[in-house]
């Protein structure tokens, strides 16, 4: 801090409770603010924002917006790298199997189109099980 910000500044006296003292000391030390004078002005200048808004919720909102954003990003992050992982394993499984079936563009197409409308009857929510029931019943139609 230079000579110049210093004499902007007044010096005040504050009594506190020596509970909250001993808070303060934790905090200063945990956040590394380099003394007590540092530690009131950041809380001086939140409460000065918060009563500004008179409305403590807005307030707090917008403290917390940036902090919630930032959880989300990395959870976004997070959940976009696994779908692409994942699609990277399934595309190498449907060319294994493409390898092994002899599959008529026209099969392909029906196929298509019943599992389009399973995954929106089912929400996503598709079983193993099903689709062996329904590839054994076929051939037990046929």
């Amino acid at each position: 801090m230079t000579k110049e910000n210093n004499a902007l500044k007044q010096r005040i006296n504050a009594w506190l409770n020596p509970n909250m003292i001993a808070s303060m000391d934790a905090l200063i030390a945990e956040n590394d603010m380099k003394n007590h004078s540092e530690f009131i002005s950041k809380a001086v200048d939140f409460y000065i924002g918060y009563l500004g808004t008179k409305n403590g919720t807005a307030f707090l909102s917008q403290t917390l917006l940036g902090s919630i954003q930032g959880t989300l990003q990395k959870t976004e992050n997070r959940v976009a790298n696994n779908l692409f992982r994942l699609s990277v394993e399934i595309s190498m499984m449907m060319h294994l199997l493409a390898t092994t079936l002899d599959v008529t563009d026209d099969e392909l197409l029906r196929l298509r189109g019943r599992c389009v409308a399973e995954v929106k009857r089912t929400r996503g929510k598709i079983r193993m099980d099903d689709a062996v029931d329904f590839q054994s019943n076929k051939d037990d139609e046929e």
